[in-house]
């Protein structure tokens, strides 16, 4: 819901105020810095929940914060642990800071949600990151302090030491580094499939229904395939006034299936149809804002732009479907995996990976347009249950990819909406591979090898293809390599 940045151990608005204006496409609807005993903290905000009272930095007596994210949960930990005190907004940043101010660092296990916050108390202070790194953060030192922000390019206006912020871990200045989740799933007391499907429904209808709080309206970005029709429809009982949006190439298959459901939902729909040209114009900008030149991230990069571009003129935030085919094993290639603890191994370290592959494309793109991107697959309960079912009702080399998916929603949705074959955003929308055609006729092979080689001695990157060359010469028009390459993540399906 914002773009967050500031420093520790020194005052430093004026550096504050830099590292915002690199970042005021987060946050459109006011900015804030505060200076503090124990630094500098500065906000860009997204009004999303308590319009009116939740301006930021927010303070009481000598605790502020500032905070990006969405704790879903608020509510009812106000009631739970901050009852004998009346609140004075209706904002969720101001239950973290109060949390914070009675339980210290361990409230963090307390919260619902997406989050990326810094507290300053007194000369101490204190920054954490959401258990999946949904909301990003990084940071970085030199001689005079400790500074951090929601993305790289705010950083390096002070400077070259960046590095990402872990997800699922706090910082404090008196106990120093603590994780407090990881992806480690447990086994669950489910004895079948059909246990399991009933799971999924309720698990997903309540992460749905929390992401729905907002004090502004709430869409659903909706390709037609499975994981966006289950969102779509699950968000759909929660509001009569629910914005779909869909992207394409002009005949694209994700356009066709996303008006189906559309149609059959009575959403208010929206459709972009976007050319090859505008793809190669907008290509620039979609890779600042992504800060990667992965090929994978930046093919679904393209189409997420344009649909955060429309989506942002009736919306401020959207739902989607991400990591429905983490958890549940929708990837082709997890197809050739036999071994049930071979597979369960790879779903654990792809979600666990996911804060720098399609959780920073996600939220990258759409806050490059001030829009909030909510991810209920993601929501901890449903991950649990996901990776805690047996890998082997997963596996799909004799039956669909997320099988229980598809059975725990086939009599909600269109048989052709439960049965339509996994595709990469990117490949739905036409977009597949447009651009490494391009890079394949543009790159000499003696200039593919030269680089490689260099890359891999220099970072010990393996260069995959000549498109991945070709997005990196233009993040490299704007970024350095020394501050993209130690946080840069790594798609494993192309």
């Amino acid at each position: 819901m914002c773009g967050i940045a500031g420093v520790f151990y020194k005052q430093s608005p004026d550096e504050v105020f830099e590292m915002l204006e690199k970042i005021t496409h987060r946050g459109p609807d006011g900015q804030g810095i505060k200076n503090l005993p124990g630094g500098t903290l500065g906000h860009n905000r997204l009004a999303i929940i308590d319009i009116e009272g939740g301006h930021q930095p927010m303070g009481f007596d000598d605790t502020w914060i500032i905070f990006n994210g969405e704790i879903y949960n608020y509510r009812e930990l106000a009631q739970e642990h901050l009852a004998d005190a009346p609140l004075e907004t209706h904002s969720d940043t101001e239950v973290i800071v109060r949390l914070y101010r009675k339980h210290g660092p361990r409230c963090v296990s307390l919260l619902r949600g997406m989050f990326a916050f810094a507290i300053i108390q007194g000369d101490e202070f204190f920054i954490a990151r959401d258990p999946l790194g949904i909301k990003p953060l990084y940071c970085g030192e030199n001689a005079n302090g400790f500074y951090f922000a929601s993305e790289i390019k705010a950083l390096v206006v002070v400077t070259d030491e960046i590095r990402e912020f872990p997800a699922g871990h706090w910082y404090h200045s008196k106990e120093g580094w603590r994780a407090f989740y990881e992806v480690s799933p447990t086994p669950l007391d489910i004895p079948d499939e059909q246990e399991a499907i009933a799971a999924i429904r309720e698990a997903l209808a309540e992460a749905v229904h929390l992401r729905m709080i907002a004090d502004v309206p709430v869409g659903i970005s909706l390709s037609g395939g499975l994981d966006s029709s289950i969102v779509a429809m699950l968000a759909n009982r929660e509001t009569q006034h629910l914005h779909s949006f869909a992207v394409g190439m002009e005949g694209s298959e994700d356009l066709a299936a996303a008006r189906k459901m559309a149609t059959l939902l009575g959403n208010q729909h929206h459709e972009r149809v976007y050319t090859e040209q505008e793809m190669l114009d907008a290509l620039p900008k979609v890779i600042y804002h992504l800060e990667s030149f992965d090929p994978a991230l930046v093919r679904s990069a393209i189409p997420n732009f344009f649909l955060a571009e429309m989506a942002s003129q009736y919306v401020k935030v959207i739902l989607t479907g991400e990591g429905a085919d983490e958890i549940y094993a929708g990837y082709d290639y997890l197809r050739s995996y036999d071994n049930p603890d071979a597979l369960q191994k790879e779903m654990v370290q792809i979600t666990a990976s996911l804060h720098n592959t399609n959780l920073q494309r996600a939220d990258r793109i759409a806050m490059a347009f001030g829009l909030e991107a909510r991810v209920p697959f993601l929501d901890v309960k449903s991950v649990a249950l996901g990776l805690g079912l047996p890998a082997e009702w997963k596996a799909h080399r004799d039956r669909p990819a997320k099988t229980l998916l598809r059975q725990a929603f086939s009599g909600d949705l269109p048989e052709e909406i439960t049965n339509r074959p996994k595709q990469k955003f990117s490949k739905g929308a036409g977009s597949f591979d447009v651009i490494s055609k391009i890079a394949e006729d543009e790159i000499s092979f003696n200039e593919f090898h030269s680089e490689r080689a260099r890359l891999l001695y220099q970072w010990n990157y393996r260069l995959p293809n000549k498109e991945a060359l070709y997005y990196y010469r233009i993040l490299r028009q704007n970024y350095q390599d020394e501050w993209i390459f130690p946080t840069m993540g790594h798609s494993r399906s192309l």
